[in-house]
């Protein structure tokens, strides 16, 4: 059995998200030509990087159902976005096809996960609010605060 989630930190497809980014931005944008400075390279870069910016952002809104929606289908949306232009980058450029070919399976794989995830929450009925900072991973230890 899997560990309870306590932070958008624990969905394993927020950390696949992250450490694809990191990849997208390390490996694969530094060799792309200048003159796709504006047009693959920004939008590579973009959306790489809001993928997992939108599951935590939408974990912080799990308490609303339509909140959290439109974040898990607007971080499905940057995947296929990834998906695409990794798969122009490897087929128009031919840099780090190896590396193109895992990333976009990573980001189809993620997709995958947060459609699986958005049809979960339909039909999870315990979307109560957890405490600040709980939220991020941060330490919940001196909640001494009135206002928490």
């Amino acid at each position: 059995m899997s560990s309870p989630i306590k932070s958008f930190k624990d969905l394993e497809v927020f950390r696949n998200l992250y450490t694809a980014c990191i990849e997208v931005m390390t490996v694969v944008i530094p060799q792309l030509p200048g003159c796709e400075k504006f047009d693959l390279k920004d939008q590579l870069s973009r959306s790489s990087k809001a993928a997992p910016r939108l599951v935590a952002e939408g974990y912080a809104k799990k308490h609303q159902k339509r909140g959290f929606q439109k974040y898990i289908d607007d971080a499905m949306a940057e995947c296929n976005e990834c998906v695409v232009s990794l798969e122009q980058i490897r087929d128009i450029y031919q840099i780090e096809t190896t590396v193109c070919e895992k990333l976009i399976n990573e980001y189809d794989k993620s997709a995958r996960q947060l459609f699986n995830l958005a049809i979960a929450w339909d039909t999870f009925t315990n979307r109560r609010r957890t405490q600040p900072y709980a939220d991020t991973g941060g330490d919940t230890s001196n909640t001494d605060r009135k206002d928490i």
